[in-house]
């Protein structure tokens, strides 16, 4: 995974990305015990966006089994050992700039398999059995149809598939169409380089072709005529040299970035002197630096190589060149900061409407102002009666709409509308939610400090009354030891002024559906919210799934947020009282330790059979009505919601992560007690 530093300020955007914690391993006898490790195999030449597509779903398959991303890769490249005199091998990045690029697709794992003839002569079935499973004890091998592996290449994808029984491996196959359009990208960039295109193969990986290597002494003409250069020693023979020619580039040396332009050619004006060379004048630099690496980040061509008359015309020619080629640098700016943009993590904010036209036109302006580059804003419709997809059609036609065909609720609304999306991350935002600017980069920073964290909230404020925090969620969901929810900021029908008084990162038990962050991959792999919820406490019942696997959800304060509340069904309902009961004793039955549900269960229907009298006493005949609903549905669903455990406790053990569940955010009190009783009725006097 990578991580990010994150500045921002009211003007300028906040993101920086530094790349870490991508483990290099080069010892196949020394190699960790990988977990729930999901590996691919390749050469990844040029780490360009196909493969960078590849290694996504590898980090997917990671990230949703609670498992280690690893790229397995070789040096040297097999063809060099296989077919030693063979010399049309040209390769776009070398094992070390290969390292530097996949550390940036914040993969755990790059395990570089020394290459050897002895290991070319592994057969199939000693690959399979001493190689990948003996080392890495794959859960997912994630791999192309026309993978070939073995002495005299005879095992094949399906040779794989057939070993997966006793390797306890699963085969995932990158579909055909897929492994072409690679072949195809690493064709055309090596068509592109060898025509100095740069810009062609630069926008096929998503990154400038570079040159690295060792400064070496020159003739040190250029320093008599004002342009000095450093002479690099590209080291590897079968490194790609792009055409003769004048280039601007950027140069890479000390951990600072440089303009310069680059010159490769046999220096005609210069007759003395005809030998190939590869030069790169630094602008505004007069450190020496023999012997040091310089990395070259070719931006794009300028001229062919030309013979000069004499050194005067070609001091004129370098000035014109010079000029040229901070023009160029200074308008690669806008293709640099897309290429950054793709390598942050992707959001895709998600707001299910129902009947929510006004909603939308009221709240929905804030969310597209929101500054993170690299998400998408997306409406779910569950069957809107009122207009509001002609709405967005005619007002936000960027915003691709998911037109569902019934009211299918909260839960299952979200379950069909996040399926076939494939980001990192998922914004769940009610139509009713109103967001600064900045609010998401803070989710997404904190969540990629630390790969445990599976669902985040924002601190979530009444937007008619800013200065309170939002009953919906406030500072972060809490229960108590019987289940009953409640909020940092919120404790029943008592909510909080915001006073700064929970403005601290915390771990919490659940995060408010009406603005939270999960890690897609952990959505789906722990089967997303339950269908049968319809609306109210799903997102308490997913993050309970998390929290036994070990998993944490957590609040910042640093992203501030402002609900409505109450537009789709409000909070006075009896249709909501009914639910948040119902709901309550799903989620027991499918979450809590069977032992404790031998007790917990008729002590919540006494407290509860408390609750519906309180009702009555109070007038509120169909609130008390709702709750004995709520039992006779609870009730009826005892077997199918029994076998629900069952399943939902295949699910957690597949994506588990500690042997311990996760208990931070229970309250082991009775939050009924403290709140009527002891009067006890904020949080922070718990």
């Amino acid at each position: 995974m990578f991580h990010k530093k994150w500045a921002a300020t009211d003007h300028e955007s906040p993101y920086t990305a530094t790349f870490a914690d991508m483990k290099v391993h080069r010892d196949l006898n020394n190699l960790p015990q990988f977990r729930n490790a999901v590996i691919t195999i390749g050469s990844f030449d040029g780490v360009h966006c196909g493969h960078q597509k590849i290694i996504k779903k590898v980090k997917d398959l990671s990230m949703a089994t609670g498992g280690e991303s690893i790229v397995i890769t070789f040096h040297p490249h097999p063809r060099q050992i296989v077919f030693p005199k063979d010399d049309s091998l040209k390769l776009i990045t070398t094992t070390a700039e290969k390292t530097a690029l996949l550390e940036k697709t914040g993969i755990d794992h790059l395990v570089i398999v020394p290459f050897t003839f002895e290991f070319s002569q592994l057969s199939a079935d000693e690959y399979i059995q001493k190689f990948l499973v003996g080392r890495f004890q794959p859960k997912y091998i994630v791999i192309g149809y026309d993978h070939r592996f073995g002495l005299n290449r005879r095992g094949d994808i399906n040779y794989l598939k057939w070993h997966e029984k006793s390797g306890d491996y699963k085969v995932v196959e990158i579909e055909k169409e897929e492994i072409n359009a690679i072949a195809v990208s690493s064709t055309k960039i090596r068509e592109f380089l060898e025509t100095g295109n740069m810009k062609g193969a630069a926008n096929l990986m998503h990154h400038f072709f570079t040159l690295t290597g060792k400064v070496v002494k020159g003739q040190q003409i250029g320093a008599t005529i004002g342009y000095p250069t450093a002479n690099i020693e590209v080291g590897n023979t079968f490194k790609m040299i792009p055409p003769d020619g004048i280039y601007a580039a950027f140069a890479n040396y000390g951990g600072e970035r440089h303009e310069a332009m680059l010159y490769i050619g046999n220096r005609p004006t210069l007759k003395a002197y005809l030998n190939k060379t590869i030069e790169v004048h630094i602008f505004d630099f007069s450190k020496t630096i023999y012997d040091d690496e310089v990395q070259v980040e070719i931006v794009e061509f300028i001229r062919h190589d030309a013979k000069m008359e004499n050194l005067d015309s070609l001091k004129e020619q370098l000035y014109k060149d010079q000029e040229a080629a901070k023009s160029i640098l200074k308008n690669s700016g806008g293709l640099v900061k897309k290429w950054e943009n793709l390598l942050l993590p992707s959001v895709d904010i998600v707001i299910l409407n129902y009947n929510g036209r006004n909603f939308l036109e009221k709240h929905l302006p804030s969310v597209m102002r929101t500054a993170y580059p690299n998400c998408q804003v997306i409406v779910a419709d569950n069957a809107s009666k009122d207009d509001s997809i002609d709405f967005l059609r005619q007002h936000y036609p960027q915003v691709p709409v998911i037109e569902l065909q019934s009211n299918h609720g909260f839960a299952k609304g979200y379950n069909l509308a996040l399926k076939d999306l494939e980001p990192d991350y998922f914004i769940l935002l009610n139509s009713d939610v109103e967001v600064p600017e900045y609010w998401l980069e803070p989710l997404v920073e904190l969540m990629e400090k630390d790969r445990t964290i599976a669902a985040a909230q924002p601190k979530i404020r009444a937007l008619g009354q800013p200065e309170f925090f939002e009953y919906a969620g406030a500072a972060g969901g809490w229960i108590d030891f019987m289940g009953y929810p409640f909020c940092r900021g919120r404790i029943f029908s008592t909510v909080e002024k915001d006073k700064g008084q929970y403005d601290q990162s915390r771990e919490i038990f659940w995060a408010s559906g009406c603005c939270m962050a999960v890690r897609a991959p952990l959505f789906k792999g722990f089967g997303g919210f339950d269908d049968d919820f319809f609306a109210h406490l799903e997102e308490i019942d997913l993050c309970w799934r998390m929290k036994r696997a070990g998993y944490k959800v957590m609040f910042t304060p640093r992203s501030t947020v402002y609900h409505l509340g109450g537009g789709t069904l409000a909070y006075h309902s009896p249709y909501k009282t009914y639910l948040n009961f119902r709901n309550s004793y799903y989620t027991l039955l499918k979450n809590e330790m069977a032992l404790k549900l031998a007790y917990l269960i008729p002590l919540r229907l006494v407290m509860d059979t408390l609750a519906a009298f309180t009702f009555l006493m109070q007038a509120k005949w169909l609130h008390a009505q709702a709750v004995f609903g709520a039992f006779l549905s609870f009730f009826l669903g005892l077997i199918k919601f029994t076998k629900k455990r069952l399943d939902t406790e295949s699910l957690v053990q597949k994506v588990r992560i500690s042997p311990q569940p996760n208990r931070q955010g229970v309250l082991p009190k009775s939050i009924v007690l403290q709140y009527y009783l002891f009067q006890k009725k904020f949080f922070n006097k718990l």
